[in-house]
């Protein structure tokens, strides 16, 4: 399992991480509750004001750079 804290501050950040996140074969989940980022409306549901924590429970380089785009450094 790979743990990353990212954030996202636009709508099109939101857009552009699930359509990532979809073509994952692994499941990929958000903070304590369980919200699969593979879900527009679960991910947009979310509080992005805040820091998201994301576990991969599988590895993709193309989502690693997504990933690696939305990282809080």
């Amino acid at each position: 399992m790979i743990e990353r804290q990212i954030k996202l501050n636009e709508t099109e950040d939101v857009q552009e991480f699930v359509k990532e996140a979809a073509k994952c074969s692994f499941d990929i989940d958000y903070n304590r509750i369980i919200i699969d980022a593979k879900s527009l409306l679960g991910i947009l549901s979310m509080d992005l004001t805040r820091e998201l924590t994301v576990r991969c429970y599988g590895e993709s380089q193309r989502f690693n750079a997504v990933m690696d785009k939305f990282a809080i450094a």
